[in-house]
């Protein structure tokens, strides 16, 4: 069951500030935010807002030059197994199968036991790909690709997900399908998840809450109204184009909204 997206932060990004390098600009500037746990937030903004590095802090792979980034209260000092992270890419090694993807981060600290194996294959199963285990990337289409990305970020039952823009290269239909397989697991398994995207209907069919970023800045903060589980009809509804529209003026307006 989801927890109720009001309670009280899980994750909480504290006054963060970061530059790439000594003189370089500043990328994200002063950001406050919190998610609940159990919540799905998205990151909506044009490239080169500063989304994919402040989705970087708060997995650990950076380190704020000032503020915190605190998961579950405590001070996030690098990447952990409570943290998933899906890139823009699915970034599978060519010479496994599915099933060994699904497994690698588990692999890369001890060898796998029958447990982890059964759980990477229902992890499949999830995401639809319970016959195609055995098969390598090369064998698999991109929306494939994406599916096992995802059940690798998932088989160490982590309790914050990052994604990236997972679903940007993907065509329409498919794109609609894996996210209706996010939204699933998350509920199943009680995943909170930042999700970083530009496309304004990905955000607002996924969020619990939307912020949209500008200049290393969030400009702009819109909770989404609309009831879960969420389902393809909603796109066409009054309430969703109202929120796009909602979305896209704040993008529109930019870093001084």
């Amino acid at each position: 069951m989801r927890t109720d997206p009001s309670m009280p932060g899980f994750v909480t990004i504290d006054q963060a500030r970061y530059r790439y390098g000594a003189a370089g600009p500043t990328v994200v500037d002063g950001i406050d935010w919190t998610i609940p746990r159990g919540a799905i937030h998205c990151l909506l903004g044009r490239s080169g807002c500063g989304k994919t590095t402040l989705l970087k802090l708060a997995a650990g792979l950076l380190l704020p030059d000032e503020g915190a980034i605190r998961i579950d209260g405590e001070a996030l000092r690098g990447p952990g197994p409570r943290i998933g992270f899906v890139f823009q890419a699915p970034t599978l090694l060519t010479w496994l199968s599915a099933l060994d993807n699904v497994l690698l981060p588990i692999s890369l600290h001890r060898r796998p036991t029958a447990a982890d194996r059964t759980a990477a294959h229902d992890l499949l199963t999830l995401v639809g790909l319970s016959d195609l285990s055995a098969r390598r990337p090369s064998e698999l289409s991109g929306g494939q690709q994406s599916r096992v990305a995802v059940a690798r970020a998932l088989i160490g039952m982590p309790d914050l997900l990052l994604l990236d823009e997972p679903f940007a290269a993907l065509d329409a239909l498919t794109r609609e399908e894996l996210q209706d397989d996010l939204l699933r697991l998350c509920a199943m398994r009680g995943t909170t998840a930042l999700f970083v995207t530009h496309d304004i209907t990905e955000a607002v069919y996924l969020g619990d809450k939307v912020a949209v970023m500008a200049g290393g800045r969030v400009t702009h903060a819109r909770t989404v109204e609309l009831s879960r589980p969420r389902h393809r009809d909603m796109r066409y509804a009054p309430d969703f184009a109202a929120t796009c529209h909602d979305l896209r003026s704040a993008m529109d307006e930019g870093p001084t909204a």
